[in-house]
């Protein structure tokens, strides 16, 4: 991802943290056209709640709803809303797998998952899909006018506690990547890194059959045993990763 997702934080009684008021406080001075909002859930009162909040923000317009992903995909190919609020659960769609053909259909929309699941797994789903938010029913309705703002102008929104949980498991992440590092590279025997070397100087089988003085099915056999040690699936990926782990230097 090219840009961080910044915590949506909000005081002890539920506030925001600069949030917009009835007033339309914390809008953009220098944005020309209201952010154009479609919301998704499949609660028409929680849908509604939304409608009547965001409609006092001046910067911001409702444009449309949907009451599930299906519908969703629907209305944001037609509307070509700025920023889709939407669940993770509901019916005949889910909001992840929804994101996905939104993304499709209308290019430029940021999609903020608003929902009551903190499980992990539907965070990072989410922002495999390609979600920029990730905020949890528990926010103040000022914390959403504020997503929906900072999501417009290019920033990624996620809730606190789901912002730790995805820490989490960065640090699991690298973790597990060093510990991939610590294991010795697949041992490669001298013929297997001769023949590596030679395709890695673009010979193909033929060449390096007569180079090495064996036949082309050796040299096949060869190759298969060093991509089958090597976990990888083609011949330029070998030589790429013998280079970075230093197995074999083309001088």
């Amino acid at each position: 991802m090219g840009d961080s997702f910044v915590p949506v934080r909000g005081d002890a009684d539920g506030g925001g943290n600069g949030a917009g008021d009835a007033c339309g406080r914390g809008a953009d001075p220098s944005r020309e056209e209201p952010i154009r909002v479609l919301v998704v859930d499949d609660h028409a009162l929680f849908r509604r709640g939304l409608e009547i909040v965001l409609a006092q923000e001046e910067d911001i317009q409702v444009i449309g709803e949907a009451g599930d992903g299906a519908e969703a995909v629907e209305k944001a190919a037609d509307l070509l809303p700025d920023i889709v609020l939407m669940d993770v659960r509901m019916p005949r769609r889910g909001g992840i797998e929804a994101c996905t053909a939104i993304k499709e259909v209308a290019p430029s929309a940021k999609i903020i998952m608003l929902t009551i699941s903190d499980e992990e797994a539907d965070l990072y789903e989410a922002i495999k899909a390609g979600a920029t938010g990730y905020l949890l029913k528990e926010i103040s309705t000022d914390e959403v006018a504020t997503a929906i703002r900072a999501v417009a102008d290019g920033q990624s929104q996620i809730s606190p506690s789901m912002a730790s949980k995805l820490l989490t498991e960065f640090k699991s992440m690298i973790q597990r990547t060093d510990e991939r590092r610590l294991v010795p590279a697949p041992r490669l025997t001298d013929r297997e890194l001769e023949v590596l070397k030679l395709v890695a100087t673009g010979r193909n089988n033929r060449d390096i059959a007569k180079e090495l003085f064996i036949s082309e099915n050796t040299v096949k056999n060869h190759v298969r045993n060093i991509l089958e040690k090597l976990q990888l699936h083609s011949r330029m990926e070998a030589v790429v990763y013998a280079m970075r782990e230093k197995i074999l230097e083309i001088r």
